[in-house]
């Protein structure tokens, strides 16, 4: 049996006073995403040799999904109001996932 998932692979490099308040914000983010229909997961991992950087790995049933996640008001509350203008750089890449079990 396999599973079929999108997955979407955001690295943040947050400026370096702003990475405590983004972290905060994540975790808003997190909540609110994870309630979406599509949303499988959505986890967020703080650097260990660069705190400033950040890994978001967001799963959603499929591409459409992801889609509609971002027409949520909560991506342009939380997301483009107060996550981006905190960093430095970003980069997204989506990926579709067929895992075998």
């Amino acid at each position: 049996m396999s599973e079929t998932y999108f997955l979407v692979v955001v690295r943040y490099q947050v400026k370096p006073e702003e990475t405590e308040t983004v972290l905060g914000l994540l975790g808003e983010m997190a909540a609110a995403t994870r309630a979406e229909e599509a949303n499988i997961s959505y986890e967020f991992f703080q650097g260990v040799e660069d705190p400033a950087q950040i890994v978001v790995l967001e799963r959603y049933a499929d591409a459409a999904g992801f889609a509609a996640h971002r027409e949520y008001e909560h991506i342009e509350r939380i997301g483009a109001a107060q996550i981006i203008p905190r960093l430095a750089r970003r980069t997204i890449q989506t990926f579709d996932v067929r895992a075998d079990s």
